[in-house]
């Protein structure tokens, strides 16, 4: 097909960069659904309350990395209706609560019922002291997506209002130079990738609203040995993985390459972040939650019982092959990187 003709049988499509952006968060997206994610699927947030203070525990070591500030801040990225930031500030101990100052960013409406003391905002605070922390933001970052040709060439891909795809012009440029460096995807026609510049220029910018401190990003995630030859985008809606037709009724998401967001500008002069799985990082947070011995159950019922649903909580937060295989990136900033 020529480049003329690919044209105009594009003319109702669009890249995917485009098309997830208006159908998240355009007028009626996804992601201003009353509902809000928690109405369509399930993080480590909303699994449970002990992911919050387990969160909380690592705000209390930036606390103390930081010489304990007159002001600590605290801002969850892509707060989704807050339920994050709530556990957090409920989870710490009062001396620290006392200091603490939590943003929720998220770009829907403040929720109702948010307590007074959580400041919302559709953009991240201009100066950080504290804890920055993206729980699965970076993968609704939308990118546009990458198909290898019958010519064996990389080209973008569009799509239409109900889903259908066709291949568009060749990858070029930063998107081309971000392929080769991060997703090389040889000339076998059908190889797909998800361009992930937008998301290392979104944690870039996060990164540099940080004064002092540690910024965090959790999510799905894989590394440059790792890269999937056939991309990850998909849907989701009510709890169920689902075609990603960018139509505003559903989740549209991508695994993040995680990998590249660490290579930050050196003229920034940070130190080099680390990468870890969220069964690591919450263990070194103090979230075992061994199953309590069966002794306690004649003993002691109701709390064998309450201990026993803690240690179910905690296992499918840290469980190989689900959340537990979530990645941390950590990124200190003026401050030394022993926290986990």
């Amino acid at each position: 097909m020529t480049d003329e003709a690919r044209r105009e049988t594009a003319d109702d499509a669009h890249g995917w960069r485009a098309a997830t952006e208006a159908a998240l968060y355009g007028p009626g997206g996804f992601y201003r659904r009353p509902e809000g994610p928690a109405g369509h699927f399930r993080t480590s947030v909303h699994a449970s309350r002990l992911f919050a203070e387990a969160v909380a525990e690592l705000l209390c070591r930036v606390d103390e990395a930081l010489g304990r500030p007159e002001t600590l801040d605290f801002v969850d990225m892509g707060a989704g209706r807050g339920e994050l930031v709530s556990g957090v500030l409920a989870a710490l101990p009062p001396d620290v609560a006392a200091r603490a100052r939590a943003y929720a960013v998220e770009l829907a409406d403040r929720p109702p019922g948010l307590p007074d003391r959580i400041t919302w905002l559709t953009e991240l605070p201009r100066t950080i002291t504290g804890l920055l922390f993206a729980n699965e933001w970076l993968d609704n970052v939308p990118v546009e997506v990458a198909e290898v040709d019958a010519a064996g060439v990389a080209r973008l891909v569009l799509v239409r209002p109900d889903g259908t795809e066709l291949l568009g012009e060749r990858v070029s440029g930063a998107d081309a130079q971000w392929l080769a460096r991060w997703w090389p995807l040889g000339t076998e026609p059908g190889l797909r990738a998800e361009i992930g510049l937008p998301r290392d220029q979104a944690w870039a910018s996060a990164v540099t609203s940080l004064q002092r401190g540690l910024a965090v990003a959790v999510d799905y995630a894989h590394t440059l040995t790792t890269r999937p030859p056939f991309g990850t985008l998909t849907g989701f809606r009510d709890g169920r993985a689902t075609a990603p037709v960018p139509d505003g009724t559903r989740d549209i998401t991508a695994h993040v390459a995680l990998d590249a967001c660490t290579a930050l500008d050196p003229a920034l002069r940070l130190p080099e972040a680390s990468l870890c799985t969220q069964r690591d990082a919450l263990r070194a947070l103090g979230l075992i939650g061994p199953r309590p011995p069966l002794t306690l159950a004649s003993t002691h019922p109701a709390g064998y019982v309450r201990a026993l649903a803690i240690a179910g909580e905690a296992a499918e937060l840290t469980a190989p092959g689900g959340l537990g295989d979530f990645l941390w990136l950590l990124q200190p900033v003026g401050i030394k990187d022993a926290l986990l």
